[in-house]
């Protein structure tokens, strides 16, 4: 059981750097350029180069070389890990704007390389670093105790407040990807506490799951960070399904009212989603903006009560009440756009007979885009239905 779980454990080495250094090289570009970022980014990073020199087979090789380029490898590699450490604390000052927490984590980090370099160095002649199961620890006890407490007090930090913020953060995502990220960090800690036991107390009952602690928190701390572009892509997403559903709609209305639109058509509904004649993350509000433009300018050609035999017609055709607003637009749109392709004098009564709806009028005084899109989206397919089709005033 004990070997089982140890070989699941090693089994997840290689995916888990992979899917951090693949995490790291995708958000290289926005932590660079946000210093809110770089800590977090810079945490991850350092635990990918640390966890990169403790794959097996990177182990293994280094074993089977001189003693001294196995040393070579075994200190780089706890050297950066307290980079790693040192990088999460000031991840979380950070976080907390703690100015204080921030100068203490680069002194800390300082004096904890630098206590590891001085032990390695009087420490008598070894080859690479490790708590064997049987016999002392390699280089020193106390080598050994500098780099666990640089991991625990960093590790038990970082949960905590990443637990805290998780829970007032607005943002889902940025809760997301801070629970994430401190589950992660727990994983670890709880991975260097077992060796603290079995370094103190000869305590190895739990050895056996510290693959699987390490490989999995890398794993979790990759997906952290890669929550925003996670969300970006699901935003993304989402405004291409919604400007395809908008389109045929959209593209009738523009054409009867071309002036709305801030830019010319693309040929294709296609063509308008793979090369858009906007910026991509505006597509979604210039489509709303033009079609909600567009249904006011030919509301001004809805004769008097077609809104009312709109209503009838479709209540008649079994569309659901909710859907009903929606339905009832559609088949007024129709009328109206035929009513200006067709010359027909503009209404010139008192009042516009098109009142437009609830979900619309929201949006038009700026409350809720979201809500707007949707609505229309139910338009859009109403417009292409058949009942909207039958309407025949």
């Amino acid at each position: 059981m004990a070997s089982d779980l140890t070989a699941f454990g090693d089994a997840l080495a290689v995916p888990s750097v992979v899917c951090l250094w693949v995490a790291v090289l995708l958000r290289a570009p926005g932590a660079l350029r946000s210093p809110h970022q770089r800590g977090l980014w810079l945490a991850v990073a350092t635990a990918a180069a640390a966890m990169t020199l403790n794959l097996p087979d990177v182990v293994a090789y280094a074993m089977s070389q001189d003693p001294g380029y196995a040393h070579t490898i075994g200190l780089v590699r706890n050297l950066i890990g307290v980079l790693s450490a040192g990088a999460v604390l000031y991840f979380v000052a950070a976080a907390t704007r703690g100015r204080r927490l921030q100068i203490a984590s680069g002194a800390g980090t300082v004096v904890w390389l630098t206590a590891l370099v001085v032990l390695d160095a009087v420490a008598p002649p070894h080859g690479t670093h490790t708590i064997p199961p049987v016999g002392s620890p390699v280089p020193s006890l106390a080598y050994w105790l500098v780099l666990m407490s640089a991991h625990l007090l960093a590790n038990t930090i970082c949960v905590s407040v990443c637990w805290r913020y998780s829970r007032r953060a607005e943002s889902r995502g940025l809760a997301v990807g801070l629970r994430l990220f401190g589950l992660g960090t727990a994983l670890a800690g709880v991975f260097w506490f077992v060796y603290l036991l079995k370094a103190l107390f000869g305590a190895t009952w739990a050895m056996p799951a510290n693959p699987l602690l390490m490989n999995v928190h890398g794993l979790l701390r990759a997906a952290a960070i890669l929550v925003p572009t996670l969300f970006t892509l699901r935003g993304t997403a989402a405004d291409i399904a919604t400007a395809w559903r908008l389109w045929p709609l959209w593209r009738d209305l523009v054409h009867a009212v071309p002036h709305v639109a801030l830019n010319k058509p693309r040929a294709g509904r296609v063509l308008e989603l793979l090369w858009p004649p906007v910026p991509r993350n505006l597509l979604v509000y210039r489509k709303v903006i033009e079609t909600r433009d567009a249904i006011l300018i030919l509301g001004e050609y809805v004769a008097p009560g077609v809104p009312e035999l709109a209503r009838g017609h479709v209540a008649g055709n079994g569309v659901p009440e909710p859907g009903r607003p929606a339905a009832a637009l559609a088949c007024v749109l129709k009328e109206a756009r035929q009513a200006k392709l067709a010359g027909i004098p503009q209404q010139r009564g008192e009042a516009n007979p098109l009142e437009l709806p609830a979900a619309l009028q929201t949006s038009a005084d700026g409350d809720c885009l979201d809500s707007e899109a949707r609505f229309l989206v139910d338009v859009a397919r109403a417009y292409a239905s058949p009942a909207t089709a039958a309407f025949a005033p």
